[in-house]
């Protein structure tokens, strides 16, 4: 597999997005669906990842700063062919290396909290994230789950 920042032009991509936003309106009411769209990913804030073999896209995430010190997981998902693969998860380690080297000390992430989103909350908490409060714009809503996680420990080390 090979992940590499994504212009986000190519038509698999677009696709792949698609599929994410109909998977979360099928589960979410669209006052809770915080997946963003293709231009918003666009925005210089945001750092998008795609994970390929040979011309095959089998996933992609987002890295979103939101402040020197602060950043947030989007748009994590598995193309359906590439489900239970690990796809995500090499995903999800590589957002958090890219994390650590720009210097960060916390990541946060919001997920559903219906029984669709589950496997995505035992991954997240597998990797060290804990649940948490709303955090910069999001508020409280029985349809999100917010996690977050350190990188950084008191003595400036990272884990």
């Amino acid at each position: 597999m090979k992940i590499k920042v994504d212009d986000l032009n190519g038509p698999e991509v677009a696709e792949l997005l698609s599929e994410h936003l109909r998977g979360m309106a099928q589960h979410s009411p669209p006052e809770s669906i915080h997946a963003l769209d293709l231009e918003a990913l666009r925005r210089p804030e945001i750092t998008f990842w795609s994970a390929w073999d040979g011309a095959e896209l089998m996933g992609c995430g987002a890295l979103k700063t939101l402040d020197t010190r602060h950043a947030e997981i989007k748009s994590m998902r598995t193309a359906s062919a590439h489900l239970r693969k690990g796809v995500v998860r090499r995903l999800l380690q590589h957002i958090l290396d890219q994390a650590r080297s720009r210097g960060y000390r916390r990541l946060s992430l919001e997920t559903g909290s219906m029984a669709a989103f589950e496997p995505a909350r035992r991954l997240y908490a597998s990797f060290g994230f804990e649940y948490c409060g709303p955090f910069v714009n999001y508020r409280e809503d029985p349809n999100s789950v917010f996690m977050t996680r350190e990188l950084q420990t008191t003595d400036g080390t990272f884990r």
